[in-house]
């Protein structure tokens, strides 16, 4: 019998089997940021373990509180800095050249297919959409993974999710996979890999099968996962090109982890987009999912574009569009985060940030810091706010706020409007 993606990757990587079902794997990556591994940093110093397995294979920032907002978050950067300096940890990247992890690391052609990454964030299973196995871990495996280059994972079972037809007009990715999520439920996909194609993700860009594959653990995915193609080839072709004659060479050696046709899968669903509308949350949970049309006239406080989901040059070209010529409304904060250095001056250059400043948005500088109600945009008790964001737990982007997740392009006219809508309506 064939075998997935999933396990082709496990296969490569497996150093170990400790008892039937478990598979210790090789690291090819470990992403580190400083809300997460300075609690994995503090006990490997307590435990005398204070090493790292491999210098080059971990990659740090500073992101979700960036510039520091007070003496606690300027600690955990600090270790992180002083963490990776002692260990010369060269792919370090500190205020003024960092980014959003799951936007920056995959600019800097850090993930590529077949690889294994982990890191201590449940929405490392963004860099599935390259062909790689990436998954979000505790503290524990973060240490093991600093320390040994191995993490331990169940035996992968894999969901397959066929997206097939035609997208309409100004429905994108994060439409799409909303929708998923809505019929999957939160529990869905637990300790499974969504393995997500079709003739529509075939269509795609990386820009969106990353915003596809970030929403899998909203599923319960351990990984969301996308076949490498020319387009995962196109994008890497600045870092490759030394390792390949030409692209067609590339294509070749990454369409050794394309599952096999015979490949068995736990369960397969097809989805077909063609009639699908742009899509809302509701409620608490990323589960609970409307169309546009039944959330229409939702009163907002605040529109937020950016994030680990939606804050790549894509994303803030759909929101630029709906803005040129219209400006916020009056009863709303508008705010924008271009996730990178890089999406900020491709955004400068393209006359994106002049758009949003002059519809009245507050332009902010790369940071994860309101998606989880830590800074640059907290919500106040009883607001509520649209979100090109992954998730709406109660309380997700300040205590007592409601959080609608939406495109950018919904959520640009949202800011027009002062109620949810979809472009069409403005």
């Amino acid at each position: 019998m064939g075998k997935t993606i999933a396990q082709k990757i496990f296969d490569a990587h497996l150093r170990d089997e400790p008892f039937p079902g478990a598979k210790v794997l090789d690291l090819d990556r470990v992403f580190c940021h400083e809300i997460t591994t300075p609690v994995a940093i503090a006990d490997l110093e307590w435990r005398q373990k204070d090493r790292v397995f491999d210098p080059s294979k971990i990659k740090a920032v500073v992101d979700h509180v960036t510039p520091s907002k007070d003496s606690k978050t300027a600690t955990q950067a600090k270790i992180l800095r002083d963490w990776a300096r002692r260990h010369e940890i060269k792919d370090f990247f500190d205020v003024g050249h960092n980014g959003v992890c799951h936007a920056l690391f995959p600019e800097k052609g850090f993930v590529r297919p077949g690889f294994t990454i982990i890191m201590g964030d449940s929405h490392t299973c963004t860099h599935g959409a390259f062909g790689a196995f990436a998954a979000g871990v505790g503290t524990t495996d973060l240490e093991v993974g600093i320390l040994k280059g191995v993490c331990a994972f169940r035996e992968p079972m894999t969901i397959r999710i066929n997206i097939e037809g035609t997208l309409p007009e100004g429905v994108v990715a994060k439409d799409v996979i909303l929708h998923i999520i809505g019929k999957l439920g939160v529990n869905g996909a637990t300790d499974r890999v969504l393995e997500i194609r079709g003739s529509v993700v075939d269509a795609m860009s990386m820009d969106a099968r990353m915003t596809l594959c970030n929403m899998a653990i909203e599923a319960g995915g351990t990984c969301g996962i996308c076949l490498p193609d020319m387009t995962t080839v196109d994008y890497l072709w600045e870092f490759i090109s030394d390792d390949y004659a030409s692209k067609e060479a590339a294509l070749e050696d990454y369409s050794k982890w394309h599952s096999d046709a015979d490949a068995h899968y736990e369960q397969t669903l097809t989805f077909d987009v063609t009639a699908l509308e742009p899509m809302v949350t509701y409620g608490y949970k990323p589960d609970c999912v409307k169309p546009v049309s039944e959330m229409k006239g939702t009163r907002v406080d605040q529109v937020y574009i950016g994030t680990c989901t939606n804050g790549r040059i894509e994303d803030l070209r759909q929101a630029a569009a709906v803005l040129k010529g219209r400006t916020v409304n009056e009863n709303v904060r508008g705010i924008v985060s271009p996730a990178t250095p890089k999406i900020f001056k491709d955004a400068m250059a393209e006359g994106i940030i002049q758009i949003f400043m002059d519809a009245g948005f507050c332009v902010t500088n790369p940071t994860c810091g309101a998606c989880l109600g830590m800074s640059n945009g907290v919500l106040a008790e009883g607001e509520v706010a649209a979100a090109t964001s992954n998730r709406n737990f109660n309380g997700r982007m300040g205590k007592g706020g409601m959080v609608h997740l939406m495109s950018p392009a919904v959520a640009a006219a949202t800011a027009v409007a002062g109620v949810i809508c979809a472009p069409a309506d403005l």
